[in-house]
């Protein structure tokens, strides 16, 4: 069984409530309908009920049992608007600011729904910006307890079953944090092998990503994510991990022993740290349009409640993995 289809089943089995925003996408409104005719999750939409129920007939899809909120219409909207104006007034966040974001922004009223637990997660991103998710979500839900930096993570399922766990790997930080510190990039470790326990498997083995092995290389770039090993390893010593290393290193066993010998990450890797958001994005897309992986994400590791991004180049297959994937992370919240 594919992955996803792991998931979704995890989904099924205590089903949750996603939120989606951007009611307006098409690709939103298909991958919808799918959910819900699947029973992966229950999910509200934000805005007009006739436009989305309009958009649903011309893309000749069903949305049975969707739940549309519309901002200007709840009866929750005072609520949400104390409730925002008491999270941000330190910010100088004032009444009447608060409710013309929560009546225009439904990015920032999905995660008000999540902050009232009136949702468990929220998906966006399809026609947004990361920055665009990210912002509510930090000011609003802030991060999550002994959480040092927020960042981001793809899930890449290859076709080979023998590299990764059964073909699966976590990818970071590929969407988030330009170019991390080497305190940075040990905290992203930290945090990649707790979602990788949550969402993959019981084991994740940390390869520390550089255009050098072991010294074939110098150079500052090469010497941050040294240090970024030296420090996962005294700061989380429970991790197993290593670097620097080179991708092919990490992943192929026999260039392992020559490269890199006794290293108990070297082929066998399954989590990837990439050194910073060009490599990361540039490889992951890499991986998923020419070696034809599956790629979901980018997903926020880090935030207090689930709330994950989406590539604007994403399909609505990609949007239903990534809710499934929501779904599996409220649970565990």
């Amino acid at each position: 069984m594919a992955y996803i289809d792991l998931i979704k089943e995890r989904a099924k089995s205590d089903k949750k409530t996603i939120v989606l925003p951007e009611s307006n996408d098409k690709r939103t409104l298909i991958a919808a309908s799918k959910i819900l005719e699947e029973g992966i999750a229950d999910l509200i939409m934000v805005g007009n009920e006739e436009k989305i129920m309009d958009g649903a007939g011309w893309l000749e899809v069903e949305l049975d049992g969707l739940t549309v909120i519309d901002p200007a219409k709840t009866e929750k909207l005072d609520a949400y608007v104390d409730l925002l104006y008491e999270t941000r007034r330190a910010k100088g966040m004032t009444l009447e600011k608060a409710r013309e974001v929560l009546l225009n922004d439904y990015l920032t009223f999905g995660v008000m729904m999540v902050k009232a637990n009136d949702a468990d997660g929220m998906v966006a991103g399809a026609c947004h910006a990361t920055a665009d998710t990210l912002r509510p979500s930090l000011q609003i839900l802030k991060t999550a307890p002994g959480v040092k930096l927020v960042s981001a993570f793809f899930i890449l399922d290859v076709h080979n079953p023998n590299l990764g766990e059964n073909g699966t790997f976590l990818f970071a930080d590929c969407g988030l944090n330009q170019d991390p510190t080497a305190e940075e990039l040990a905290a992203i470790a930290d945090t990649s092998s707790r979602s990788f326990k949550s969402l993959i498997g019981p084991k994740p083995v940390i390869a520390m990503l550089s255009h050098s092995t072991k010294g074939s290389a110098k150079h500052p770039l090469v010497d941050k994510v040294v240090e970024a090993t030296r420090i996962a390893r005294e700061q989380y010593p429970h991790l197993t991990i290593d670097g620097e290393l080179q991708a092919d290193a990490a992943l192929v066993p026999h260039v392992a022993k020559s490269k890199s010998p006794g290293s108990e990450v070297g082929g066998n890797a399954n989590v990837l740290i990439f050194p910073n958001l060009d490599a990361g994005n540039i490889g992951y897309k890499l991986v998923q349009r020419l070696g034809g992986a599956e790629a979901y994400g980018p997903m926020l590791q880090g935030i207090a409640k689930p709330v994950n991004d989406l590539s604007r180049g994403c399909s609505w297959e990609d949007i239903v993995g990534v809710v499934a994937l929501t779904a599996v992370q409220a649970q565990l919240a």
